[in-house]
């Protein structure tokens, strides 16, 4: 009796999707796992104990979890009303970022918390902002994003304005919004020749920011790019990454016993998926792929079966958002593209981008949870069909 009581506390704690909680809890099994393995040599250089890390990260990786059951509790229709109020807000704090923010590695990406010594990045808040508000824009004109590039242009300014405010500090992740956002315009059904306008909008905007050289960091991107173009040359961490892959052999070298991580600046936040395939091996980082695999499918189901289109768009785009930037940072460790600096979400070390993580996986599955019935309905063939141009 007393088995069926806590039950159906947890059926009623944690609703949703169940395999996509069963992932996040490998994810964070891994992550905990792997990060006090490379923190190792960071305890040694601060002469602190690796226990203080973990402890560190472990609170943070709950907070991530506390993120995603609180959202997963809201009706996911909240935050399209809030979306646009976080988005306006969004940009003020891009622009203090910018000008008045804590400055690591010659970008100033961190601001303070009040009264607290914690840091969080402001790009993670709009990324969130900037999807959930064209997941609301776009399910409210599902027939109007058709007639012209002018329906979409209010999607089109609000995209173009937070990824040139991120990129004036993180080029590498107002990249990756700039696709995800891309995405959500072609499953929300707008034209495939309008799409096209918007990207080539885009590539003139980049390439003319980058060569009036706009930004603190657009020297590091012309650098990275100009090594990876090089075949007789390849950065520290390109090199080190690549060792690490190639010692770790198809079964790894075994739990802690990763030898790179003594050389890899940065073995437990951006290259912690090359930490993860020398101490596990491929076996190991193809099991990190397939929960990630795992995870977009469970979203796309999600997403395909919602019949009201908001629910659909958001579930889709924050998941898209996710997993795009997961095979960016394991793309970067496998040498496929130049270094960016962008962690393995809910793995890599971090604090604000466990919070944001967990709250946009928080969302997904509030939007699997059910469908409110005063919401309006979906035309009849779902967000992922398009009628031939």
């Amino acid at each position: 009796m007393n088995m069926n009581k806590y039950k159906a506390f947890f059926r009623n704690q944690f609703q949703g999707d169940r395999i996509i909680w069963g992932v996040v809890f490998c994810f964070a099994i891994i992550s905990i796992w792997v990060v006090y393995s490379a923190t190792g040599t960071m305890a040694l250089k601060r002469g602190t104990e690796v226990e203080s890390f973990l402890s560190k990260h472990s609170l943070m990786m709950f907070l991530g979890f506390g993120a995603m059951w609180a959202t997963h509790r809201f009706d996911y229709r909240f935050f399209s009303l809030l979306a646009k109020v976080i988005l306006v807000l969004s940009v003020f704090l891009l622009l203090y970022t910018y000008l008045n923010g804590v400055k690591i590695n010659a970008a100033s990406r961190w601001l303070y918390v009040p009264f607290t010594k914690v840091t969080f990045q402001s790009s993670d808040l709009a990324k969130f902002a900037l999807i959930a508000s064209l997941a609301s824009f776009l399910a409210k004109g599902q027939q109007k994003v058709r007639e012209s590039f002018q329906a979409i242009l209010p999607c089109v300014l609000a995209i173009f304005l937070i990824c040139g405010l991120i990129a004036l500090t993180d080029f590498s992740t107002a990249v990756l919004l700039f696709c995800s956002s891309t995405i959500m315009l072609f499953i929300g059904r707008v034209r495939v020749k309008h799409i096209a306008l918007f990207l080539m909008i885009g590539a003139f905007l980049g390439t003319g920011a980058m060569l009036a050289k706009v930004g603190q960091r657009w020297k590091t991107v012309l650098t990275r790019v100009e090594s990876y173009m090089d075949d007789g040359k390849m950065s520290f961490q390109a090199e080190q990454g690549h060792i690490a892959i190639y010692s770790g052999g198809t079964f790894g070298l075994g739990p802690g016993k990763s030898i790179q991580k003594n050389f890899l600046p940065h073995p437990y936040s951006d290259y912690v998926f090359a930490t993860i395939i020398e101490e596990y091996g491929l076996v190991g980082g193809a099991l990190v792929v397939l929960l990630y695999l795992v995870l977009l499918y469970r979203a796309m189901i999600i997403s395909q079966k919602s019949d009201r289109p908001f629910g659909g768009l958001l579930a889709a785009g924050l998941c898209c958002s996710i997993v795009l930037q997961a095979f960016t940072n394991m793309a970067v460790v496998t040498g496929l593209i130049p270094v960016t600096g962008l962690p393995l979400p809910f793995i890599s070390w971090g604090g604000t981008s466990l919070f944001f993580t967990g709250a946009s996986l928080g969302v997904i599955l509030s939007v699997s949870r059910k469908n409110a019935p005063d919401e309006r309905v979906m035309p009849k063939r779902n967000i992922w069909r398009r009628k031939v141009q």
